[in-house]
C-alpha cells in the first residue's frame, strides 16, 4: 500500500481562462473531496456537462468554457502557475490577465487508482492526410508531453493497401475494409496489456456500412473504452443510428467537442449526460500576432488576406467566397483570397480534381483569378502557423448546418483571427459572444457585406480577435491532454464504484454451478526442484521473483488434499508433497525458531525472519500432513518440524496468524487428540481469537479486528472448528455470527454475487469497503469457512454461500470473467476494476485448487451436488 501525504494546494481564480487539471499521480498533488461529492468533481468544471458544485452548491448550467464575466475556480499544482499568452507586444497589446491566489487547506487523501500506464488510441494518423489523422497525432503528442510516464500506442486505419510510412508509435495497422483486421487488432490490444483504449470515431474512416466494422473490434476488447465523437448526426440513417448506439453502449465514456453534440447524443441517441464529457478540439498554442508579420512568406505583403484552409470538397462552399470577391474588391482592391489544402483523398479517388477545376474556372469567369491563391499542398504544422498568422479574416463558408466539429475553425479562433462563417452547429457555438460573425448558407452577398464591414473597422476587427484568442486559452493542446487524462481517470473511478462487464465477457458462456475436472498441469509447471515459484508471467514461471514459504505451505495442503483424488497420479502427488515439505524444512531457522518467507531463485533468503502469518501458514501445512496424509514418510518429516515450530505461535499478536496456526493444530489433533501440549496451544489460540472478537465486536461491526484485510474467512473458520472440537458453544456461536456478517459484506447488493474485500484499501470501521483488486485467496477462504459452517450446522444456506464464492472463480463476479483457466489448470491473479490479471501465480492457482478439492470432497461425501 502506498502512503499518501496531505499537501496544501493553491486554487486560482482566473477571470479569462479557467484551467481544468487532470489529477496526475506521478507529478501533481491531488485534493480529495468528501465521498458524496467525488463523482461530480473528478473532472474540470467545464468538462462536466451537468454542473454540480464540488462543494455541494446548487446545480448550474455552465458555458462550455467560462466567459470572462463568469470566473471559475480551478485547481492548479502548487508553485506551478503558467499561462502562456505569446504575442508580439510591439504590434498588438493584450490587457493583463487578473489572477487572484487563495490558499485552501488540503483535505485528507484516500487511496485512489493510478492513471492508465498504457493507452492505445485508434484513429487515422499522419502522414495520412485527413483531419482525423492530424487530430490523433496532435492528441498523442500532447498526452505524451504532459504524461511521459504513460505509454501511448496508436492504431491507424489504412485506406490503401500500401499503407503509410508511420512513426514508431504505430504498433498495429488496420485495413479499412477487412473485417478480420479489426478482430486481429482487438486480439493485439487484449494481448498487449493495454489499460484503456481511446477511439477517434468518424463514420467514413472505418469499413462496413456506416463504418460498422469498428464494432467488431470494440465487442472483443477486455479493457475500458473512451470514444471521441467527431461527428454526431441529428438525422442519422438506419445504419448510422445502429453504429452510434452500439458505440455508445460499448464505450465507458463519450467525448464530444461541442455542446450541440452533447444535446444530440441525449435527444437522438438517448445517451445519459453522466456518460458524456465535453472537451474542446485541441489547438496549437499560437501567438497573438499582427498578420503582416507572416505575409511576406506567401507573397501577400501589403494585402488584406482572406483565408480558408483544409481538405477541399464540394461541401466546403468555397465558390460562395469567390462569388463574393467582385463586390469586396470594389471597396478593398488589395484583398486576396488564399485557399490552402489538397483535395480530400476520398473525393480525389472518385472525382479527381473536378471541384478544384470548378473553383479555378469560376475565378476566371468572374475576373478575380489574380486575387485567388491556391496552395495545393498539405502544409506542415510549422507552415500552418505561418499560414493562419498571415490571415486578416478567416472564412468557413461550409454548406451543411449539421457539422458539429470543425478543426480548422478552432485553429483559426486560437490564433485570434477575425472570422466569418456560415451557421453550422460548431460555428454557432464557438463564435457566440461576438467572437465572429455568421452569414447565411450559400449567400455570397452576405459574405461580401461582412467582409467589407470588418475591413472598414479595424477597431471592431481587433476586438473580435482578442475575444476569440482569450476564449481559446483552455483549448490549447496541453490543456486538452489534461482533460483527456481526467476523463480516463474518471473511467477508472467509475469502474471502482460501478464495475462494468465488457461486451465479450457478457456474451461468453460460463460453466457456473459445475465443478471442473482436477487439472494439475499448471501446478506442475510452477514447481521445480526447490518448490513452487511464487509468481508467473501469464502462464510461465517468473523465476527472478523466487519462492515464498506462504505458497509452499499452501501447496503442501493441496498436495495432501490430492491424496483422496490422485488415483493413477499418486506418485506425482507424493513427489510434489515431498518437495513442498522440503521447502518448509529449508525455511525453518532453528536459531530464531521461526520460518523465513522469501527465497530468491539462487536460494538466498531475503529476510532473517518472516511474518507471523507465514509461520502460521507453515504450521497449517504441517498439521494437514499429520492429520490427513497416509504417507508415513511425509508424516514423520512433518511431525518433527511441527514439534519444533508450534510453540512460537503462542507468542503471536496477529489474530489472522493465530487462526492459521490454530487450523494447523486442529488438523494435527485429528490424528493425535491426546497431545496435551497441542491441546493447550489450540485452546490458548482459540480463546485469543474469541477475546479479540468480543473486544472489537459491535452491532454494526461483527469482527475480530477494526479492519477486514486478506484471508478474512479463515478467522471465523478457525473459531467454528475450535468451538466444535471443544464443545464450546460460545466460541461456535461467535464464529458463525462473524461468518454470517462477513458473508453479507461479500455479497453484491444488486446482483447477489460474491464480491470480496478489495486489496486496494481493504475495509475498516472508518473507511468504505474497497471493491478492487479482488483476490482468489478471499474466495478460497470463503468456500472453506462456509463448508465448515455447513458441516457443523447442516444449514443449506452455508452450502449455497460456498457455491456463491466458488462461482466467483468461474465468472459469476463483477466483470463476468472466469478466473480459472481450464486450458492450463491455473487461476488468474485476480480482478482489477477493468479486467482480470492475466498472470497465473502460485497463490491464485493454489487458492482455486484448494477450493475445488474441498467442494469435491463434500460432493463425493454425498452432502452436496452440482446444483446449489
Amino acid at each position: 500500500m502506498c502512503s499518501l501525504v496531505n499537501r496544501n494546494l493553491q486554487r486560482l481564480r482566473i477571470r479569462c481562462c479557467p484551467v481544468g487539471e487532470a489529477r496526475e499521480r506521478t507529478r501533481r498533488p491531488s485534493q480529495e473531496l468528501p465521498a458524496e461529492q467525488k463523482a461530480v468533481a473528478l473532472l474540470p468544471e467545464f468538462v462536466r456537462l451537468e454542473s454540480e458544485s464540488p462543494t455541494g452548491g446548487a446545480r448550474l448550467t455552465p458555458q462550455p468554457f467560462s466567459p470572462i464575466t463568469n470566473p471559475t475556480v480551478a485547481a492548479l499544482p502548487s508553485k506551478q502557475i503558467a499561462i502562456d499568452l505569446t504575442y508580439n507586444p510591439e504590434v498588438i497589446g493584450l490587457e493583463s490577465i487578473a489572477i487572484e491566489e487563495k490558499i485552501v487547506p488540503a483535505a485528507p487523501l484516500h487511496p485512489r487508482p493510478l492513471l492508465p500506464s498504457r493507452v492505445a488510441i485508434i484513429g487515422n494518423y499522419l502522414p495520412r492526410r485527413c483531419g482525423i489523422a492530424t487530430f490523433t497525432t496532435d492528441l498523442c503528442d500532447a498526452i505524451h508531453a504532459e504524461y511521459d510516464a504513460t505509454e501511448l500506442l496508436a492504431l491507424p486505419v489504412n485506406d490503401t493497401p500500401e499503407g503509410y510510412s508511420y512513426p514508431a508509435r504505430i504498433r498495429f495497422e488496420l485495413a479499412q475494409d477487412e473485417l478480420s483486421s479489426y478482430r486481429q487488432a482487438a486480439d493485439f490490444l487484449n494481448f498487449s496489456n493495454i489499460d484503456l483504449v481511446c477511439l477517434q470515431h468518424e463514420y467514413g474512416i472505418f469499413g462496413g456500412p456506416s463504418g460498422s466494422h469498428i464494432l467488431e473490434l470494440l465487442r472483443r476488447l477486455h479493457m475500458p473504452v473512451v470514444t471521441t465523437l467527431h461527428t454526431v448526426l441529428r438525422e442519422p440513417n438506419a445504419d448510422q443510428r445502429m453504429v452510434m448506439e452500439e458505440i455508445a453502449a460499448l464505450s465507458d465514456r463519450l467525448i464530444v467537442m461541442s455542446r450541440q453534440s452533447s444535446e444530440i447524443l441525449q435527444e437522438v441517441f438517448h445517451v445519459p449526460i453522466s456518460k458524456i464529457d465535453l472537451i474542446p478540439h485541441g489547438i496549437p498554442d499560437l501567438p497573438f500576432i499582427d498578420p503582416n508579420f507572416y505575409k511576406d512568406g506567401f507573397g501577400t505583403e501589403g494585402k488584406d488576406v482572406l483565408l480558408t484552409f483544409g481538405l477541399l470538397s464540394p461541401n466546403k462552399g468555397l465558390e460562395n467566397v469567390i462569388q463574393a470577391l467582385p463586390v469586396i474588391l470594389k471597396h478593398h482592391p488589395n484583398v486576396v483570397y488564399m485557399i490552402s489544402g489538397v483535395t480530400h483523398p476520398h473525393v480525389l479517388r472518385h472525382e479527381g480534381e473536378k471541384y478544384r477545376r470548378h473553383l479555378h474556372n469560376l475565378s476566371k469567369e468572374l475576373g478575380v483569378e489574380s486575387q485567388v491563391i491556391f496552395l495545393n499542398r498539405f502544409v506542415s504544422p510549422e507552415e500552418l502557423v505561418e499560414l493562419i498568422g498571415a490571415a486578416d479574416i478567416y472564412i468557413t463558408p461550409y454548406r451543411h448546418k449539421g457539422q458539429v466539429v470543425s478543426g480548422t475553425l478552432t485553429y483559426a479562433l486560437s490564433a485570434g483571427k477575425a472570422i466569418i462563417s456560415t451557421p453550422y452547429l460548431h460555428a454557432m457555438e464557438l463564435l457566440d459572444g461576438e467572437r465572429g460573425v455568421l452569414v447565411p448558407f450559400d449567400d455570397p452577398a452576405s459574405i461580401a457585406a461582412k467582409t467589407i464591414e470588418l475591413l472598414d473597422n479595424d477597431t471592431a476587427r481587433h476586438a473580435m480577435r482578442k475575444r476569440a484568442y482569450l476564449y481559446t486559452r483552455d483549448m490549447v493542446w496541453h490543456r486538452v491532454a489534461q482533460q483527456y487524462m481526467g476523463s480516463f481517470e474518471r473511467v477508472y473511478n467509475e469502474r471502482l464504484q460501478k464495475p462494468r462487464a465488457t461486451f465479450s465477457a457478457q456474451n461468453t458462456e460460463k460453466a457456473l454451478d459445475l465443478l471442473p475436472p482436477i487439472n494439475l498441469d499448471h501446478l506442475s509447471r510452477m514447481t521445480d526442484q526447490t518448490g513452487i515459484v511464487e509468481h508467473a508471467i501469464f502462464v510461465v514461471p517468473n523465476y527472478p521473483e523466487g519462492y515464498a514459504t506462504d505458497d509452499n505451505a499452501r501447496a503442501l495442503i493441496v498436495a495432501v488434499q490430492l491424496e483422496d483424488f490422485a488415483g493413477t497420479a499418486a506418485k506425482e502427488t507424493a513427489d510434489l508433497a515431498s518437495r513442498y515439505l522440503a521447502f518448509l524444512w529449508l525455511a525453518y531457522d532453528p536459531v530464531t525458531r521461526r520460518f523465513r518467507n522469501c527465497l530468491s531463485y539462487d536460494r538466498q533468503w531475503q529476510e532473517p525472519e518472516a511474518s507471523e502469518d507465514s509461520h502460521g501458514r507453515a504450521l497449517w501445512g504441517l498439521g494437514t500432513v499429520l492429520g490427513r496424509s497416509s504417507n508415513s514418510g511425509l508424516r514423520g518429516a512433518a511431525g518433527r518440524l511441527f514439534e519444533l515450530a508450534f510453540p512460537s505461535a503462542l507468542e503471536f499478536k496477529s489474530p489472522r496468524a493465530c487462526a492459521f496456526a490454530l487450523l494447523g493444530l486442529l488438523e494435527y489433533l485429528e490424528a493425535f487428540p491426546g497431545d496435551r501440549a497441542a491441546l493447550n496451544a489450540a485452546d490458548s489460540l482459540a480463546n485469543r481469537l474469541l477475546d479479540a472478537y468480543r473486544a472489537t465486536r459491535t452491532d454494526k461491526w461483527r469482527w475480530f479486528e477494526d479492519e477486514l484485510a486478506y484471508s478474512n474467512a479463515r478467522l471465523p473458520q478457525a473459531l467454528i472448528r475450535a468451538g466444535t472440537r471443544s464443545g464450546n458453544n460460545a466460541m461456535l456461536a461467535a464464529g458463525l455470527e462473524a461468518l454470517d456478517w462477513l458473508s453479507a459484506v461479500h455479497r453484491c447488493g444488486a446482483k447477489g454475487h460474491f464480491v470480496p474485500v478489495g486489496s486496494h484499501g481493504f475495509y475498516s470501521k472508518s473507511t468504505e469497503k474497497a471493491r478492487f483488486d479482488q483476490q482468489p485467496v478471499e474466495a478460497c477462504a470463503a468456500v472453506s469457512a462456509c463448508l465448515q459452517a455447513y458441516r457443523v450446522t447442516g444449514e443449506d444456506r452455508w452450502r449455497k454461500e460456498a457455491w456463491c464464492a466458488f462461482n466467483w472463480f468461474l465468472g459469476d463476479n463483477d466483470l463476468q470473467i472466469a478466473l480459472y483457466d481450464p486450458a492450463t489448470g491455473g487461476c488468474r491473479d485476480g480482478l482489477h476494476p477493468d479486467r482480470a490479471n492475466q498472470n497465473q501465480g502460485a497463490e491464485s492457482t493454489l487458492s482455486f485448487l484448494m477450493a475445488l478439492l474441498e467442494m469435491r470432497q463434500l460432493e463425493e461425501s454425498g452432502a452436496t451436488n452440482n446444483n446449489p
